[in-house]
């Protein structure tokens, strides 16, 4: 059964707002009276309505803040203002600040009902819309990272737990995994989402000006610093920090790192003055800080303090089953990036695609795709538009596949004879048709481990 629509009705003269409640409750609405702007706030805050009906002018305030805080509290909310004194002047403050419809009093209870019924529709949509992304989401993508195998399962299902919590996270996997897209989801789905969300490679920078990015420096703090500057941390203030390739950092760096992460505080260069910081850490690698850690190379204490909860990516040799997925979804982006109109991909194409062994996993992919449609001048991918190294790389594949099916055939079959004649390999090879030549040889080439555990009994 679909819920009824919230909707409270604030007006200091009570029997317009009973008389407006009894209306819209006979048309199946649920509906909370407020008779000032003080409890009309206050039940916004406590029911986070879909519909707010409020006069403009009220005895205890103005029916702008209730506007305003309708919209802060309840953002989904739709807000419709009545007014006994209308002017354009009020109609568009109102209008500007967010207010769905426009009403003057006497009230018509008719147009009432059918603004209201269009307000409802309209939130239903909203819905409607929001819960088809979700389901989206939930099968094919979140923020970019699109999949519907186990693996990438795995990936949604660690998002929705980690995301909505402070801990600080390691992403870990190859390049081209999509680690960067992991972050964004992390941040786009916490409560930090409105906040700044900074990022920073650690491998495109020099030691000495790595550490003024991270933690800002004072003017002539050093040979060119000209101005105070502000690091990343200070810029992620109240949102999120991420930093890519975290395992390529000095230990110096990583000592001030860790201190950072213990008293959620920076000194920038050349300052004695420590400043408060609230922000959120994620960290990526594609190196193995665990074995780092055992070679000297990563201070352990910062490699738990990162690895509060850990997310891998694995490459895209692991989820082949997701190309035609991902296929599809940069096919489209592409497409509107560069004006073109590509429909499908033919079977033998996607099948190359899904063969091959993507060492840049799906950076690689993407890549590909974006310089096939480049250069294709009609609505349809096929083989040959496939480069010639990844049709040839999986047209290999095949042919090492099918080889190693029929050598596990063969070696079944072998297996069986020699069983069938109590391991005497000149019985075997007359069952299976061939010579004993000719089996030593392929005992040799498909198991020359095991050749020991048969023999030919002496003739008596």
């Amino acid at each position: 059964m679909t819920k009824p629509l919230k909707v409270i009705i604030i007006d200091d003269e009570k029997a317009i707002v009973e008389v407006t409640a009894e209306a819209l409750e006979r048309a199946g609405y649920e509906c909370i009276e407020a008779d000032s702007a003080k409890t009309g706030i206050k039940a916004i805050t406590e029911c986070r309505p879909d519909i707010v009906i409020t006069d403009l002018v009220l005895k205890d305030g103005d029916g702008m803040d209730v506007l305003r805080h309708a919209k802060q509290t309840a953002p989904d909310c739709e807000v419709i203002v009545i007014t006994g004194f209308a002017t354009v002047e009020s109609a568009v403050q109102a209008m500007q600040q967010g207010a769905l419809h426009y009403l003057r009093k006497p009230l018509n209870l008719d147009e009432l009902r059918t603004v209201v019924a269009r307000t409802a529709e309209r939130q239903k949509l909203a819905r409607d819309n929001v819960a088809l992304h979700a389901q989206l989401d939930q099968r094919f993508g979140l923020h970019g990272i699109i999949g519907n195998s186990p693996a990438i399962r795995h990936i949604f299902e660690a998002l929705r737990h980690i995301s909505p919590t402070n801990a600080t996270v390691l992403v870990t996997g190859e390049s081209g995994t999509g680690k960067e897209l992991v972050a964004h989801a992390v941040h786009n789905n916490s409560h930090r989402k409105r906040g700044p969300f900074v990022t920073l490679n650690c491998t495109t920078l020099p030691e000495g000006l790595l550490e003024s990015e991270l933690f800002g420096h004072e003017k002539g703090a050093f040979t060119g610093a000209i101005a105070t500057r502000k690091g990343r941390f200070e810029f992620a203030d109240g949102g999120t920090l991420f930093l890519d390739e975290i395992g390529e950092i000095s230990p110096a760096t990583q000592a001030k790192l860790l201190r950072v992460i213990e008293e959620r505080k920076i000194t920038r260069i050349g300052s004695n003055e420590t400043i408060d910081v609230d922000v959120r850490l994620i960290a990526a690698t594609n190196r193995n800080l665990e074995k780092m850690v055992g070679e000297g190379l990563f201070r352990d204490d910062l490699f738990y303090r990162l690895k509060v909860v850990s997310i891998h990516m694995p490459p895209l040799r692991e989820h082949a089953e997701d190309i035609p997925l991902l296929v599809d979804a940069f096919l489209k982006d592409l497409n509107e990036e560069y004006g073109k109109k590509i429909e499908s991909i033919e079977s033998e194409a996607l099948s190359a695609l899904e063969d091959y062994h993507w060492l840049g996993n799906v950076r690689e992919l993407r890549n590909c795709l974006e310089s096939i449609v480049v250069m294709n001048s009609t609505d349809r991918i096929g083989l040959a538009d496939i480069p010639a190294n990844i049709r040839t790389a999986s047209a290999k594949t095949t042919r090492e596949s099918d080889n190693l099916a029929l050598a596990n055939n063969e070696r079944r079959l072998i297996a069986a004879a020699l069983e069938r004649a109590d391991g005497n390999r000149e019985k075997a090879a007359r069952l299976l048709g061939i010579s004993l030549r000719t089996l030593y040889r392929k005992l040799k080439t498909l198991d020359p481990a095991r050749q020991h555990l048969t023999r030919t009994p002496r003739s008596k």
